[in-house]
């Protein structure tokens, strides 16, 4: 049982002018006891004994130590908060402060909380605790949550003097360098425990894009590890808003904790392997993927050549039978065409030689040639008429095979010549 040291003023520097009351010194007593710090806030440790609880709903009991016993009473309001209630001759450790009682003039421990400690106890504690929460369904294993596979940030709550936070600090170096991790601090042990455990969850909402959260201690006693089976801590693991990890160490068995823990590991490093993936393996994974993506391309990129391959002899198929159709139509057309030309040849020909015909029936020459000659004056100019002339003229007269010069020596009208 703890105990605290407390002294009162020297007599000489307190004594009144006249005796003080009864009710005085109660006052005195209980300023003296509640300004001391030592007595807020306190855990005693204890065997239990005249455990009573009252219609009131008020709890009185003893606490025994070796050579020594206080008074306790837990108040109703705090006594809704125990699910199992301890018997006489437990061991329990009762948190709360020390204040006195004018009225009966002792002193009293008023309690907050009793937690068992025996073995017996603790365990009949335990299992009526789980028995409540598995009824709530805060251990179903519906509501686990996947953890994530690559992590960016893990929030670690332990000791930041244990052992457990360096194993984390060193598994997540040599797995994955490039997780950033939180250290959120909290005692894992003792009376205080519960309390820093579940704020430590609750302060995981402030943080910014954080993946995981790990709780872990290492190894210790078995008592030692009584705060990861605390209502409070269970309840806040359950209600923490990304998923949540234990790795509590050496336990034979589960604490209420890892039950209700989205994943629960034997130890803090096994909570780090679970968690920060390894990088060896993430360069494998990705050497596989990108071997995988090079042979998905290559076979790819093979059907597409095949299949332009096919549409190629498809294509060059029906080119060649186009192009045939076209040979075939050019060499109909110049067939056509030849025709074509040798009949307008012909045609071309025929009236050729019929304006030939005409114009050797109109030419001089062919005048010429049965006896007719043409008759120019000096200067060339053909004489139509023999009014255009008169005797003495010179005049040349061409032949069929040549010219001669003549002088005209009569003129003879048209006229005369017909009545002659």
């Amino acid at each position: 049982m703890s105990r605290a040291a407390f002294s009162l003023p020297p007599i000489a520097d307190t004594v009144p002018s006249g005796p003080r009351t009864v009710d005085e010194l109660s006052v005195l007593i209980k300023t003296t006891i509640t300004s001391a710090p030592s007595l807020r806030n306190l855990a005693v440790r204890g065997e239990l004994q005249n455990f009573k609880r009252h219609g009131s709903g008020h709890v009185y009991f003893t606490l025994l130590g070796r050579e020594s016993r206080v008074s306790a009473v837990l108040f109703r309001s705090n006594a809704a908060y125990i699910l199992t209630w301890p018997e006489d001759g437990d061991e329990v450790m009762v948190t709360g402060s020390v204040d006195v009682y004018p009225k009966g003039g002792t002193y009293q421990l008023y309690a907050t909380r009793i937690l068992p400690l025996g073995t017996g106890a603790k365990s009949r504690a335990k299992e009526s605790l789980r028995t409540v929460l598995e009824e709530e369904g805060l251990f179903d294993i519906r509501h686990k949550r996947p953890l994530p596979k690559y992590p960016s940030k893990v929030a670690v709550i332990t000791s930041p003097t244990g052992a457990a936070l360096q194993d984390i600090l060193e598994v997540s170096v040599n797995r994955s360098p490039f997780t950033d991790i939180v250290i959120l601090p909290a005692i894992v042990q003792g009376a205080d425990a519960p309390g820093q455990i579940a704020r430590a969850l609750a302060m995981v909402c402030r943080l910014r894009d954080a993946d995981c959260v790990i709780l872990a201690r290492g190894g210790g006693a078995k008592d030692d590890l009584s705060p990861f089976d605390d209502e409070h801590v269970v309840r806040a693991v359950r209600s923490c808003p990304i998923p949540v990890v234990t790795g509590v160490g050496h336990q034979t068995d589960s604490s209420l904790a890892d039950l209700a823990a989205d994943a629960a590991l034997p130890t803090p490093s096994a909570a780090a392997e679970r968690v920060f993936p390894d990088r060896d393996e993430i360069r494998a994974l990705l050497s596989h993927r990108l071997d995988a993506i090079s042979s998905g391309a290559l076979r790819t990129l093979e059907r597409f050549e095949m299949k332009t391959e096919r549409f190629s002899e498809k294509l060059n198929g029906k080119m060649r039978a186009v192009l045939w159709d076209l040979e075939a139509s050019v060499s109909q057309a110049e067939r056509r065409t030849a025709r074509g030309i040798e009949r307008v040849i012909e045609r071309s020909e025929a009236a050729l030689a019929s304006s030939a015909a005409s114009l050797n029936a109109l030419s001089p020459l062919s005048a010429m040639s049965r006896g007719y000659a043409i008759c120019c004056d000096q200067g060339g100019r053909v004489i139509k008429s023999a009014t255009e002339i008169r005797a003495g003229d010179e005049i040349n007269l061409r032949f069929k095979d040549g010219s001669a010069e003549a002088t005209i020596t009569s003129v003879t009208d048209a006229a005369v010549m017909t009545d002659a």
